[in-house]
């Protein structure tokens, strides 16, 4: 394909049909602690909190990783991102979850080669085993947008990534997210480029109450099958588009 196709997934409730964080707070047992430090903790430093209670508790990174194994993806959710990659597309996550969760599930459904970067907060194992979880952005140095939690603005991500790819080649965008922190990225996105929000979450209902700010065009989808269909169309397309403005002698 004559233009790059970049396409960057939101995670939770996006990529994965739940929220991670959440998956493992049920599923592990610490909603009663969850809900006595959700309003004095920033969220970031509330996921930090909740496992080292479970390392407390004589749970092990194993034992973690078990559950997140049951966090719900569409299957064809996966098969749209094996095929995006097949066709040589460069996929990305962006993601205020974990690199630790979101590895630990991608790696399972045998997704993780497929991504050529995961934009997330940060995560370590240290020497005696336990996970830690870290902000993406230095709470020291605020990053400055009004429209992102203090931890990460994915919009400042997108500018680095855009001015990444810079001159190099043309690059075509393709957005898939669902939250209020996903639409500060949308706005980053040009002509030419594609957002795709689901469908009766946050992000969707603040892109059509803001239509008049949204350069990107705009795609809902429901599920997975939704999903897989709207994406491989808009790829068959751009590579359509970029097939028909490539000279004769480049076609052939």
């Amino acid at each position: 394909m004559a233009s790059e196709i970049v396409i960057i997934f939101d995670f939770d409730r996006t990529l994965i049909d739940d929220d991670s964080d959440r998956w493992v707070i049920k599923g592990m047992g610490l909603t009663h602690l969850f809900n006595q430090l959700r309003p004095i903790l920033s969220w970031t430093s509330l996921m930090d909190r909740m496992v080292k209670e479970l390392h407390s508790q004589g749970r092990t990174v194993k034992d973690i990783a078990e559950c997140l194994k049951g966090v719900p993806l569409h299957q064809r959710t996966a098969a749209a991102i094996k095929s995006a990659h097949a066709l040589g597309c460069d996929l990305k996550v962006v993601s205020d979850a974990n690199k630790f969760y979101i590895e630990t599930i991608l790696k399972h459904h045998g997704l993780y080669d497929c991504f050529s970067e995961i934009i997330t907060n940060p995560t370590l194992v240290d020497e005696h085993g336990r996970l830690q979880i870290f902000p993406y952005n230095d709470l020291a140095s605020p990053h400055g947008c009004h429209l992102c939690p203090s931890n990460m603005c994915k919009g400042i991500v997108i500018k680095r990534i855009q001015t990444s790819i810079g001159p190099r080649r043309e690059a075509k965008f393709i957005y898939l997210g669902d939250g209020n922190g996903d639409f500060c990225p949308i706005l980053k996105l040009g002509k030419g480029d594609h957002a795709l929000p689901r469908k009766d979450y946050p992000l969707w209902e603040l892109i059509r109450s803001n239509q008049e700010f949204v350069e990107a065009e705009v795609h809902e989808w429901c599920n997975g099958e939704e999903l897989e269909q709207i994406l491989l169309a808009l790829i068959d397309r751009i590579s359509g588009e970029d097939i028909k403005k490539a000279p004769v002698d480049e076609i052939r």
